[in-house]
């Protein structure tokens, strides 16, 4: 499937980009071996990308024991914990702090202006102004973009091929992330051209899915557009089985949630992106500064149809648009 692009022309601005780099990469010193700190939401046991950026690096010759060392953290979907496990990071002297999630890379940035910073997969990380620039993001913040809400358009756009009866969406908001209520913004006139009307459903934590599904479904609306957060992917499975509880469809970002249960879910490789950020660690450990390192954007799209829940919810996915999946989950 053609991914939708969409390129929009304000540039945000990142305070702080002109700050002073250090002469030479750390990891560098004679006998030393680079120490890589690592932070996302979730717990180890469902995080599906750690082990793609381990594998990333092995690939480029990283062995973990032997020439490099982790200092794994996760935050669970508590974004008010993310400053103090940056925090221990820094105690630990990383040399490199790779992160997802745009609270987390925001913290990241407030904690330190010389420690160098990959993003793993940021939503419109130029939009919410972590970068000055695709091309030199400047500062000390480079790595991987998804183009959050030019995605979440083209799921809109596939919803209404999946039912033209949809008139009333919910989108989940991360009230905690910055990028969503921009995200927003640029949804609203998609939305009414394409006879929706929506609210704004925020949800913090695990605890928000049942009131907040309930009261969605009391609207009542047709359809939940999650945006992409690392929370939201993290809490995936207590997500799926709120939605389910009050029969709501689920239009979802990364593959992971149509595996869990969504309806489908439309995105670049989430899974993709955190292997090739590994790429981005190997050259900054050999010299390269984050500020000339170009952010890349997701090239590899996935469209998976979960026709398990379609079947569960009433739904008839149209044969065209099954034949259009990369994977359809039965």
């Amino acid at each position: 499937m053609a991914s939708y692009i969409g390129r929009r022309t304000v540039l945000a601005t990142l305070a702080g980009a002109a700050a002073t780099w250090p002469l030479a990469a750390r990891a560098q010193q004679p006998g030393k071996t680079p120490r890589i700190g690592y932070i996302r939401a979730g717990t180890p046991l469902n995080d599906p990308f750690r082990e793609e950026f381990v594998r990333g690096m092995r690939d480029l010759g990283y062995v973990e024991g032997r020439n490099i060392a982790y200092e794994f953290r996760h935050y669970g979907d508590d974004v008010e914990s993310i400053p103090s496990l940056i925090g221990g990071l820094l105690r630990a002297k990383v040399d490199i702090i790779v992160v997802g999630g745009t609270a987390a890379i925001r913290a990241a940035q407030s904690a330190t202006q010389s420690i160098p910073i990959v993003m793993g997969a940021a939503a419109d990380p130029l939009e919410s102004g972590l970068i000055a620039g695709l091309a030199r993001p400047g500062g000390n913040t480079t790595g991987l973009s998804l183009l959050s809400a030019e995605l979440a358009v083209k799921r809109l756009e596939i919803l209404k091929q999946v039912t033209t009866r949809a008139a009333r969406i919910a989108i989940l908001q991360q009230p905690s992330n910055p990028a969503h209520s921009l995200f927003t913004k640029e949804l609203e006139p998609i939305a009414g051209g394409l006879g929706l009307t929506y609210r704004i459903l925020h949800v913090r934590g695990l605890e928000d899915f049942e009131p907040s599904f309930a009261s969605m479904r009391a609207w009542p609306a047709d359809a939940i557009l999650v945006l992409d957060d690392a929370t939201f992917i993290a809490s995936r499975a207590a997500m799926v089985a709120a939605a389910a509880r009050h029969r709501l469809p689920l239009i979802c970002g990364a593959r992971e949630m149509a595996e869990a249960g969504c309806l489908f879910s439309y995105s670049a490789s989430i899974r993709d992106m955190w292997y090739r950020s590994a790429s981005f660690v190997d050259k900054i450990l050999k010299g390269a500064k984050p500020a000339d390192l170009p952010v890349q954007q997701g090239t590899k799209f996935e469209f998976v149809v979960n026709l398990k829940t379609a079947r569960a919810l009433g739904f008839v996915v149209p044969p065209s648009l099954l034949a259009r999946a990369d994977e359809v989950i039965e």
